[in-house]
């Protein structure tokens, strides 16, 4: 409902039209819709595991419980975790988030510094078939990731990686051509006149990239450092076949694993669940932290 000011200085209250009415009703449907597994999942790690199959149309916790939480904690015996509903089944889960963190931020660390020199290399430096280099690397935007698995996984074993950190970081280390992309979209805008200025002041290439360009590059390197983030910490397929070993295990091959040992054949839904949720706290925390920044750094990469 708009508010609009009279002549007379009286508040006059304009009703909304009838498509503007319909348009909210639509989008309130779509966000319920969209949030409506999520709040499935914390309803079921807060429901007591016997209770699930007894009462599965009530959208409340069935019999309200924190236990499920504290077993993924390890803060329950297993024969505490039994009494209480559960299967008895554990997760080291502060080990696994060790190995998830160190996974995925050596990822991060490394996509961020190596695509920012490839694609600063191709926005100024002027050599040899220099665009068409370029389009042949992002034309690898195409081939997907599935093809590369066998060929890396040969790679890996070859060299002696498997079950280790090393093993599942370094075929995504280096770059990917996405990330070249992005942030070469955004230097082509920098002014280059500040470059050559520095230039002339005796700053080497290598310097006027560190003490000028990236501080200028901020909010892409943030919005870059999110994606690569979530995406490498939801990756399970890769540090599954490569990471098979508990000492290197991630957390969502754990969870993984852990809904397939339940002994009595049906997994242990709210333990899982419970797993899940204390999973994606860290990417929710990134986001509300710093999903402000990567919304409004889109507009200086060119993706509309």
């Amino acid at each position: 409902m708009s508010v609009q000011t009279g002549s007379m200085g009286r508040i006059r209250f304009r009703r909304p039209s009838a498509g503007r009415i319909v348009a909210w009703i639509v989008l309130g449907l779509l966000i319920i819709i969209t949030l409506f597994p999520f709040w499935w999942i914390v309803r079921t790690s807060l429901s007591n595991p016997r209770q699930l199959f007894v009462d599965t149309t009530s959208m409340l916790p069935a019999r309200f419980t924190l236990n499920n939480y504290a077993r993924v904690l390890g803060m329950m015996s297993t024969s505490e975790a039994v009494a209480a509903g559960g299967s008895g089944q554990t997760i080291n889960f502060l080990l696994y988030l060790r190995n998830s963190l160190i996974v995925t931020t050596s990822l991060v660390i490394g996509q961020i510094s190596f695509s920012a020199l490839a694609a600063y290399a191709f926005a100024r430096l002027n050599f040899p078939l220099r665009d068409k280099i370029f389009t042949l690397y992002i034309a690898a935007l195409m081939i997907p990731a599935v093809v590369m698995l066998i060929p890396n996984f040969v790679l890996i074993r070859t060299l002696g990686w498997l079950n280790t950190f090393q093993g599942i970081i370094a075929p995504a280390f280096l770059m990917t051509p996405f990330s070249v992309f992005f942030f070469r979209q955004f230097f082509l805008g920098i002014n280059r006149e500040i470059e050559e200025s520095a230039k002339l002041d005796g700053a080497s290439l290598f310097g006027i990239f560190i003490k000028i360009v990236v501080p200028m590059s901020v909010p892409p390197i943030t919005t870059l450092a999110i994606l690569a983030f979530l995406s490498h910490w939801n990756d399970y397929l890769w540090p599954l076949l490569i990471g098979k070993d508990e000492s290197v295990r991630v957390l969502t091959v754990a969870l993984g694993i852990f809904r397939t040992q339940t002994p009595q054949g049906a997994p242990d839904f709210a333990g899982l669940m419970a797993g899940a949720v204390v999973s994606m706290v860290p990417t929710l925390l990134l986001y509300f932290l710093a999903g402000r920044k990567a919304i409004d750094s889109i507009q200086f990469s060119g993706i509309k």
